[in-house]
C-alpha cells in the first residue's frame, strides 16, 4: 500500500503538528482531497492527498509533531465498488511543494473497480498519549499527564489539552506560555534581527489633513475603498523606487539591491504576530494594494494564509497607530533592510501659514540598517513619504 508522506510546506520550514484528520481509517478519498489539518510555524495549511483509495491507516495523532517526510497516511489499492481509482504513479502531484506520494516500482493505469473492497486495517486502541512531542511539552513544563484533561479520540490527550492547562493562571500568579509556533518564529527573528542588525531610527511628524481628506474623495463614490494604510504604503513603495537601498538585504559581505519589491505589513492574529506579504507591489495601482493588504489581512485573521503569503518580502510596513499609540522605534523585519512605522493620526495644534491650527498629525518612523545607507538616504526616503502624506496631490507625479 502507498504511502502518503508530510509534503514540503514551505520555505524553511522542517515539521508540522497535526491539528485535526478530515478521514478516518476505511474511508473512501479522492484525488487531491482535503485529509489533514497541520500547523507550521508560520500558518495552518489543509493539505491534500494526490492519489486516491481506501485509507488504510493514520501516521499520527492530533498534537503530534511531525518531520517532512514522515509517512501521513497509507491508502489501500481499491476503492468502494463503482470508485475510479488511480495508484501513486499516476496522482495529481498537487502536494505543495517538494514531497508527497512515495515511490513505486510500476505504473498502473486507472481502473473501474466493480469487485471487492480491501477491508480497512483497524489500529489498536492508542495509549493516553501518543505524540512524543505533546510528552516533551508536558516534561518541559512540569505537568503531570494524569491531571491533563483529555478531549482526543479513545482518550488521547492533544497538544491543545496541554496548552490549554498552561493558560490556565496558577494559585501563586505565575503562568507559563510555551514559545512554540508563531510566537517562537517571531521571538527567533526579532532576536536575529536585534543580533545582527546595526540600525538606526529617523522619524517625523506630518500633518495628515489633506491625506484625509483625499481618502474621503476616493472612496466617495466606488465599491473599492482605499484605505489610510494603502495610501501610505503606496508611497513607500514609491519612495523605495527613489531609493532602492532600502530594497536590500544583507548577505556576506554583499549589499543585494533587489530589482522587485515584495511588500509586507505587520498584522495581529489570534495566533501572534505575522507579516503577510505582497508580492511586486511596485506594480499595483493604489486602489489594488490596498484590496491585497486588506484581504491578506483579514486571511491572516482567519487563519487561511499559505506559508508562502509569510516569506519573501523586502520592505515592512508597521501600522501601530490602530493601538492608539503615536510612534515606535520598531524592529527591522530580518533579513530586510528597512521598516516604516505608522503612528495614529488625531488632532493637534499645528503651525500652518503662520497661523496656529488644529490639524491632523501623524508621526511616520523608519527604521534602517546602516549598513546598507547612511542617514542621508534614510532621511530622504522618510521625507519623500512624509511629502506624499502632507500633499497627497504633488505625490501623483510618482505614483
Amino acid at each position: 500500500m502507498p504511502d502518503f508522506l508530510l509534503p514540503d510546506l514551505g520555505e524553511g520550514l522542517t515539521e508540522a503538528a497535526i491539528l485535526n484528520w478530515h478521514v478516518k481509517v476505511g474511508d473512501t478519498v479522492g484525488i487531491d482531497q482535503i485529509v489533514v489539518e497541520v500547523e507550521t510555524a508560520k500558518a495552518a495549511v489543509e493539505v491534500p492527498v494526490p492519489f486516491a483509495g481506501v485509507v488504510s491507516a493514520l501516521h499520527g495523532e492530533p498534537g503530534q509533531l511531525l518531520p517532512v517526510g514522515a509517512p501521513l497516511l497509507s491508502v489501500g489499492g481499491f476503492a468502494e465498488p463503482g470508485v475510479t481509482v488511480s495508484t501513486t504513479s499516476s496522482g495529481s502531484g498537487n502536494v505543495l511543494i517538494g514531497y508527497g506520494t512515495a515511490p513505486t516500482t510500476r505504473r498502473k493505469r486507472v481502473r473501474h473497480v466493480e469487485a471487492p473492497v480491501v477491508k480497512a486495517v483497524v489500529k489498536a486502541k492508542a495509549p493516553g498519549v501518543i505524540s512524543p512531542f505533546v510528552r516533551k511539552m508536558a516534561a518541559d513544563n512540569g505537568i503531570d499527564l494524569a491531571k491533563v484533561t483529555a478531549t482526543g479520540p479513545d482518550g488521547i490527550i492533544r497538544r491543545a489539552d496541554v496548552e490549554a492547562l498552561l493558560a490556565k493562571k496558577p494559585a501563586d500568579g505565575e503562568r507559563r506560555i510555551p514559545l512554540t509556533g508563531v510566537r517562537k518564529v517571531v521571538a527567533d527573528k526579532l532576536t536575529a534581527s536585534r543580533r545582527e542588525i546595526p540600525e538606526a531610527t529617523v522619524w517625523v511628524d506630518v500633518d495628515a489633513s489633506e491625506l484625509v481628506a483625499a481618502r474621503v474623495a476616493l472612496n466617495a463614490k466606488t465599491d473599492r475603498p482605499v484605505s489610510l494604510l494603502g495610501l501610505i504604503a503606496r508611497f513607500a513603495v514609491a519612495g523605495l523606487k527613489k531609493y532602492p537601498e532600502l530594497n536590500s538585504r544583507v548577505e556576506g559581505d554583499e549589499i543585494v539591491v533587489l530589482d522587485k519589491i515584495h511588500l509586507g505589513f505587520a498584522a495581529q492574529t489570534g495566533r501572534g504576530l505575522m507579516v503577510p506579504v505582497v508580492r511586486d507591489a511596485g506594480s499595483l495601482s493604489t486602489r489594488d494594494l490596498s484590496a491585497a493588504i486588506g484581504d491578506r489581512a483579514r486571511t491572516a485573521r482567519d487563519g487561511k494564509l499559505a506559508p508562502a503569503d509569510l516569506t519573501g518580502g523586502t520592505f515592512t510596513v508597521n501600522n501601530y497607530g490602530v493601538f492608539g499609540v503615536d510612534g515606535s522605534a520598531a524592529i527591522i523585519n530580518h533579513p530586510e533592510a528597512a521598516i516604516l512605522g505608522i503612528g495614529r493620526i488625531i488632532d493637534r495644534p499645528w503651525v500652518a501659514g503662520g497661523e496656529l491650527a488644529v490639524r491632523k498629525v501623524c508621526e511616520l518612523t523608519l527604521a534602517f540598517d546602516h549598513r546598507v545607507c547612511d542617514g542621508g538616504t534614510a532621511g530622504g526616503f522618510l521625507r519623500f513619504v512624509a511629502d506624499c502624506v502632507e500633499s497627497p496631490v504633488t505625490a501623483l507625479g510618482d505614483l
